[in-house]
C-alpha cells in the first residue's frame, strides 16, 4: 500500500477536490478508481467508508478519511509546510472559509442534485440561483475567494464554476448566468489563470456533459 491513496471517481467534483489539494501540496499519491461507485460499490469502498459508502476516501498510512471538505482540512494540517496553505492562519478568516465551503455543499450542490429530477427542476433552479447570488456578493472586491492565492473555498467552489455550468446544459436549464453571475465566471477564469494545476486537471467538458446527460435520462443524482 502506498503512503497516500485516493479512492474516487474520475468525473467526481469531490474526488477532484482531494486530488487538487494533494497536487498543490506536492504530495505523491496513488489513485484507485471506483468504476461504478453509484450502483456497484467495491469491497474497498465499503471497507474504508462503511458509514456513507461514498467517494472520495483518503487513505494515509492505512488510515481512512471520508467527506471531501474534511479531507481537505486534514491535508492542509498534515502537510503544513507553508506550501499552498488552504486555510488562512487567522481564526476568524479560517471560520469564514469553513462557512462558505459548507455553504457551497449544503446550498449550491444540494439544490443542483434536484435539477437532475425533472419534477423538482424549477424549484431547484430558484434555490441554486439564490445561493449563487450570495456567492457573487461574497466575491465582490476579490479575485479569488481566498484573496490572491487558491484556498479551501476556491477548491470547494470549482463544483459551481465548472460542474454546475455543465449540469445546467445537460438539464436544459439556466441557473448560472453570465449576465447575473458574471463574478463567478470571472472568478473561475482567474482561478485557472493563476493555477495551472487546476486548469490542466479538469475533466474534459464534453466527457462530463455526456456523463450528466446520461444521468438525467436515468434520473440519477450527483454522487459524493
Amino acid at each position: 500500500m502506498s503512503e497516500v491513496e485516493v479512492l474516487g471517481g474520475p468525473l467526481s467534483p469531490f474526488s477532484f477536490r482531494v486530488e487538487i489539494a494533494l497536487k498543490l501540496k506536492g504530495i505523491q499519491y496513488d489513485f484507485i478508481q471506483e468504476e461504478d461507485y453509484r450502483f456497484n460499490k467495491s469491497p474497498l469502498l465499503l471497507k474504508y467508508n462503511p458509514v456513507h459508502k461514498k467517494i472520495p476516501v483518503l487513505l494515509h498510512n492505512g488510515k481512512s478519511l471520508a467527506e471531501s471538505l474534511i479531507i481537505l482540512e486534514y491535508i492542509d494540517e498534515t502537510w503544513d509546510n507553508n506550501t499552498a496553505p488552504l486555510l488562512p492562519k487567522d481564526p476568524y478568516q479560517r471560520a469564514q472559509a469553513r462557512f462558505w465551503a459548507k455553504f457551497i455543499d449544503e446550498k449550491c450542490v444540494a439544490a443542483t442534485r434536484k435539477i437532475l429530477y425533472a419534477e423538482e427542476s424549477e424549484k431547484a433552479r430558484d434555490e441554486v440561483q439564490g445561493a449563487l447570488n450570495l456567492l457573487v456578493d461574497e466575491l465582490n472586491g476579490k479575485t479569488l475567494f481566498g484573496g490572491e492565492s487558491v484556498g479551501l473555498v476556491d477548491i470547494a467552489a470549482i463544483v459551481v464554476g465548472y460542474w454546475i455550468d455543465v449540469i445546467q446544459e445537460a438539464a436544459g436549464l439556466e441557473v448560472l448566468s453570465r449576465e447575473k453571475h458574471a463574478k463567478i465566471y470571472e472568478w473561475m477564469e482567474a482561478l485557472m489563470s493563476k493555477c495551472s494545476v487546476i486548469k490542466e486537471n479538469l475533466p474534459p467538458r464534453d466527457k462530463l456533459l455526456a456523463y450528466y446527460q446520461a444521468r438525467i435520462i436515468g434520473k440519477g443524482i450527483i454522487a459524493h
